[in-house]
């Protein structure tokens, strides 16, 4: 009898662990670390297999020593070898071992060596010989082997890497930590974790007994109260906001840079703290200007010099945030939006770049043309980053509404949206048009479309909140320029729409970060990226572009671009009466006249016609990279990488068995075939008929056509069966015809009229002699729709 990988773990590696000293509890079997990547064809998904090793084995609950790959007793360990030191080295963990029960290698991480081995070591030998060789003191050591809060949120395995390596680096007096990763992978729940086990430890930076006191710092109001109120909840009591005083007698501290920075008004209200009173500064989006040398907000973590400092970011070193990485230094972990995507923890995504008329060709007015103010247009060639910039083309917002709420009513109407525009005056022009688009979603409920800018203030905030509400359909669209770049956390968008030009990649990455969190619960495993100005296009195919995570940058674009208001009035002093009061002094001088207001910036041509030109669909292919094509061109290419020939596809699509392999292969290549149909205008096509159009110029006969096919061209086909049986296989061809082969599946067909006016399933299974001979006359059926072609 041959052994089974299950019966080699159960009577040889568990058992050798076990006479090791390894605990069940320090033992976790199949431990599977990765989700699997979400695959999306069309408007489905389909999840890929997720990581799993083996065995992994802990020293403590959250402190990971070794990767066990096992093979049955009759396979050589060395097949396993090289996938645990995959594992191993994706987990973070020093040792990877495989092993068939009889022979167990071992190869070591930290020293690159490679052993055979009898048996397994102790769990205190593996941790022994990790502090050596990371030479780890033995508070530090203490401190990692503090347990993780645990919660409702497990932590994923690079959250757990993240936590480990911040927290030695930390413990081991390292005085400037940095971590990067990706929007949506739980940056806030790390530095939670951070913190949590640095305040159970005890850690503090002085050795004094007690807490440490953590102060946590970021630029904006929702990046500070949201984990206050979120993550860091169970700190509890310990938790205080920094608004207005200095609060002691708490160990977390939350407050913006603007509460506590210094300013012309006022002396920084940092200053009322001892520079040594905290032990820990978290910094969260520290690349948004807190490191650069000549940044007020320096100010802040230049006074705490004594606290050591954590900096969490989405950004990857670049030329324009330099200054991050020359203040604390490399990361100690980073993980990207790619490894989110390929491990099934983020959302995919496909592109759909959306051309208009101008944006393709340009536009330029006409000789002596004048704009809404009476200025006359210069006479030149506009572009894309020309619009909303320099001039305003209403109809052009007009177009990429009607584009928007056409393409929402086919995905779904309330499908959440984020509208990203040149600036607030632009969104705000963006959610009129939108508004009158959408007209009946708008009736139904006014907030439908809503703009959320730093203008909106509270009434934002307020539509903002009931976005980010995933038990919540409305509002459904928001336009913004850059307040919802960063810091907004909304599982269930659907649509990114760039309708503004974004040079930098790393604001890109942000943007597009609004979109990659999932949210499975309400069925949302990818989201869509509608790319009006050629941004998507030119920034995936950016060198830089490797799947590290978004960040932020600011760009001020200045107040609603319009630049026009109301002059306040002038007030002269009081003048003398003749009522024979008292007279007063001299008159004071009037004010200047105040200036005129200033001309609008922009140059706005109304009564322009834009139209859309054309869209195509962007699909990432098996390297991870978009590849900008028509779907159909896109189709018929990977179809051809599997079928030499429209014989060859026919072939196995005759059976059913081995149709459903072809389907699940071009599923698996991002080929939807209900979208093919759409997008070919081919709805009223067989698939076979649609793929070997595209793929290799066949003629695309229609459903109609290929049933007619068959009347004519199988007579043996009918003649085998007696008329009233022959009555039922016609009946059941016309439901193919209108509706397709999915439609005559036995015995689902027999029910439906006409055919189920011919009788019961018993009654027209003794047309055909049996319900097995039935059964197999309309699998015949199926099988010389397609064989026509053979003869062909």
């Amino acid at each position: 009898m041959i052994d089974t990988e299950a019966d080699t773990r159960a009577t040889l590696i568990d058992p050798s662990l076990e006479r090791s000293g390894w605990l069940p509890e320090q033992i976790r079997r199949e431990y599977q670390f990765t989700d699997g990547r979400i695959t999306v064809t069309g408007r489905a998904h389909r999840r890929g297999t997720g990581k799993r090793c083996d065995y992994v084995l802990r020293w403590s609950r959250d402190q990971l020593l070794a990767v066990v790959e096992a093979k049955a007793r009759g396979v050589p360990a060395t097949d396993g070898l090289q996938q645990a030191i995959e594992y191993a080295a994706t987990l973070s963990v020093p040792f990877a071992y495989a092993t068939n029960g009889l022979t167990i290698i071992e190869r070591d991480l930290l020293t690159g060596t490679e052993t055979t081995l009898d048996s397994f070591p102790s769990p205190q030998a593996l941790f022994d010989r990790w502090r050596g060789a990371t030479g780890l003191p033995p508070e530090a050591a203490r401190v990692l082997g503090v347990p993780l809060y645990t919660g409702k949120h497990k932590p994923r395995y690079y959250q757990l890497i993240a936590v480990h390596r911040a927290v030695e680096a930390i413990a081991r007096g390292r005085e400037r930590v940095l971590l990067t990763l990706a929007t949506g992978t739980g940056k806030s729940f790390i530095a939670f974790q951070v913190c949590w086990r640095l305040w159970t430890a005890g850690w503090n930076r002085k050795g004094r007994p007690g807490k440490p006191r953590i102060l946590f710092l970021a630029d904006r109001e929702v990046l500070v109260s949201d984990p206050m109120m979120k993550d860091f909840a169970p700190f509890g009591s310990a938790l205080c906001r920094i608004e207005g005083d200095a609060v002691v007698g708490r160990e977390m501290y939350f407050a913006t840079y603007q509460a506590i920075a210094e300013d012309a008004s006022r002396r920084g209200l940092f200053r009322q703290y001892p520079r040594d009173f905290f032990d820990l500064v978290v910094v969260d989006e520290c690349h948004r200007g807190s490191a650069r040398d000549d940044s007020t907000w320096r100010e802040i973590l230049d006074w705490f010099a004594g606290a050591a400092k954590l900096g969490l970011t989405a950004t990857p070193l670049r030329e324009d945030n330099r200054d991050t990485y020359d203040y604390f230094g490399s990361p100690v972990y980073q993980y990207s939006l790619k490894q989110g995507i390929d491990d099934g923890f983020l959302a995919p995504y496909k592109v759909r770049r959306v051309l208009t008329d101008v944006d393709a060709v340009g536009w330029r007015p006409g000789a002596a043309t004048a704009e809404r103010h009476g200025r006359q247009i210069p006479d030149q060639l506009y572009g894309t980053k020309d619009f909303e910039r320099k001039i305003v083309l209403r109809a052009r917002t007009r177009a990429i509404a009607g584009y928007i709420a056409r393409y929402l009513k086919r995905i779904g109407p309330y499908s959440k949206t984020m509208v990203f525009c040149v600036d607030q005056e632009h969104a705000q022009a963006m959610r009129d048009e939108l508004v009158e688009a959408c007209p009946d979603q708008v009736r139904k409920d006014r907030d439908y479309v809503c703009r959320v800018t730093s203008d909106e203030a509270g009434v934002g905030k307020t539509h903002l909140s009931k976005f980010q509400d995933i038990n919540g359909s409305i509002p459904t669209i928001l336009t913004t320029s850059e307040m919802l770049t960063t810091g907004v956390d909304a599982p269930t968008v659907r649509v990114i729409v760039l309708v503004r030009v974004v040079g930098s990649i790393s604001t890109f990455k942000q943007i597009i970060g609004r979109g990659t969190r999932l949210c499975e619960a309400k069925g949302k495993f990818f989201f869509d990226i509608l790319d009006f100005t050629g941004t998507a296009t030119r920034n995936f195919a950016d060198p830089d572009f490797d799947g590290f995570p978004e960040a932020d940058e600011e760009e001020d674009v200045g107040g609603d671009g319009s630049g026009e208001g109301e002059a306040g009035e002038s007030t002269a002093g009081p003048e003398g009466g003749d009522d024979g009061g008292p007279t007063p002094g001299p008159r004071p001088p009037l004010p200047p006249p105040p200036p005129p207001p200033p001309e609008p910036r922009k140059l706005y041509a109304d009564g322009e016609e834009v139209v859309i030109l054309a869209d195509v669909v962007q699909v990432m292919d098996g390297d991870g990279r978009l590849r900008a094509v028509r779907y159909a061109e896109y189709a018929g290419d990977r179809v051809r990488t599997l079928f030499r020939s429209a014989a060859a596809l026919q072939a196995r699509w005759i059976e059913p068995e081995l149709r459903r392999e072809v389907l699940e292969a071009l599923a698996s290549r991002g080929i939807d075939l209900a979208e093919l149909a759409e997008r070919a205008s081919a709805d009223d096509s067989d698939p076979f008929d649609l793929l070997c159009h595209v793929a290799f110029g066949a003629p695309l006969l229609t459903r109609r056509e290929r049933a007619e096919r068959l009347r004519r061209s199988a007579p043996g086909f009918w003649e085998q069966y007696p008329p009233r049986a022959r009555e039922v296989l016609a009946a059941i061809l016309d439901k193919y015809a209108e509706h397709g082969e999915a439609e005559i599946s036995v015995p689902g067909v027999l029910d439906l009229p006409p055919i189920s006016d011919l009788g019961n399933v018993i009654e027209l299974a003794d047309r055909f002699g049996g319900t097995d001979a039935l059964r197999d006359a309309v699998e015949a059926l199926h099988r010389h729709l397609y064989d026509l072609d053979r003869a062909g």
